[in-house]
């Protein structure tokens, strides 16, 4: 039960103080996709950390540390013993509907929303696909419409879309910069990215860090387009375009070039911070791989404790 504790408090915890930490982390925004990174990381640990403190209320931690004939029989006499006393199979049952539930919201929530968000993107795609014509010049699908907009639709499709507004508001370089911008979301998987976050919002929207995630990694993924779109162009072509498509008009939805933080974006492009060190980039990796590992190892520690003290069953 110590260790149930200790991981329902490691989930509150990073569910809580996570978001304020990094939401004040100045670094963010100077290495976007690691930040999308350990958004997730700490996101979904916390999920893991709820699911496995159930399995730790049910299951004698030690036994996983053997091999598997051990960890049936270990099994077996656990649930004896414990089932054996109204108390033991209180705490066995309640761990039990704690990672069944957690398990339970996060598969159906899942498939709920991929299935709706592909979908989606898929009629929007086919329907800009049947109200347009394809461009292979500019590797979009150009629309008639007074509004300019530049967007991607990701899915079984991947289709960049551009207004034919956008064309006559944009010169060249900015309409080249704004469509490499689109086509970094589609080679980056940005939507996939979003989704996790959005999933991880949905299985658990109480805790602050799943509830901004979803629009933190939206924006860290607008900047880290942007960074793929000027590797090879002027800043200020994708700046200038940012301005255009974010003052012509309403900008459109999804992953549009125009639709998330474009001043703090634009003051990006156009003053660029130094990028961070290799040490502590390497830093930060690791930071975000101990978030997903977490979990897992507060879990296993009786095991590994079990098995380094010799204390595994062997009959």
């Amino acid at each position: 039960m110590t260790i149930a504790a200790v991981l329902v408090a490691y989930a509150a915890l990073i569910g809580t103080l996570g978001s304020r930490l990094l939401g004040r982390a100045s670094w963010t925004a100077r290495a976007p996709l690691l930040a999308i990174v350990t958004y997730l990381a700490a996101g979904w640990s916390v999920v893991a950390a709820l699911g496995l403190a159930g399995l730790t209320l049910a299951v004698h931690a030690p036994a996983i540390s053997g091999g598997l004939s051990h960890l049936i029989g270990a099994c077996v006499l656990r649930l004896r013993a414990t089932y054996g006393t109204p108390g033991g199979a209180t705490v066995a049952g309640l761990g039990l509907t704690l990672a069944g539930a957690v398990a339970a919201r996060t598969v159906l929530t899942a498939l709920a929303h991929l299935r709706a968000a592909g979908r989606q993107a898929l009629q929007h795609a086919e329907t800009a696909r049947l109200v347009g014509h394809a461009e292979p010049a500019l590797g979009a699908v150009l629309v008639e419409h007074s509004e300019p907009a530049a967007y991607c639709v990701a899915g079984r499709h991947p289709t960049v879309i551009l207004t034919t507004g956008a064309m006559q508001v944009l010169d060249p370089a900015q309409l080249d910069a704004v469509l490499a911008h689109e086509r970094a979301h589609l080679t980056s998987h940005h939507h996939r990215m979003i989704a996790m976050a959005r999933i991880g919002r949905q299985v658990l929207p109480f805790l602050p860090l799943m509830r901004d995630a979803e629009a933190q990694v939206a924006r860290l993924a607008e900047m880290h387009a942007d960074d793929a779109a000027i590797r090879a162009r002027d800043p200020r072509s994708l700046a200038t375009a940012l301005v255009v498509l974010a003052t012509a008009g309403n900008p459109a939805p999804a992953l549009a070039a125009a639709a998330t933080d474009a001043v703090q974006r634009i003051h990006r492009l156009l003053g660029p911070a130094e990028p961070l060190g290799r040490t502590r980039r390497q830093l930060l990796r690791t930071s975000a791989a101990a978030l997903a590992l977490t979990p897992v190892l507060l879990a296993l520690a009786p095991a590994v404790l079990a098995l380094a003290l010799g204390r595994v069953p062997t009959a």
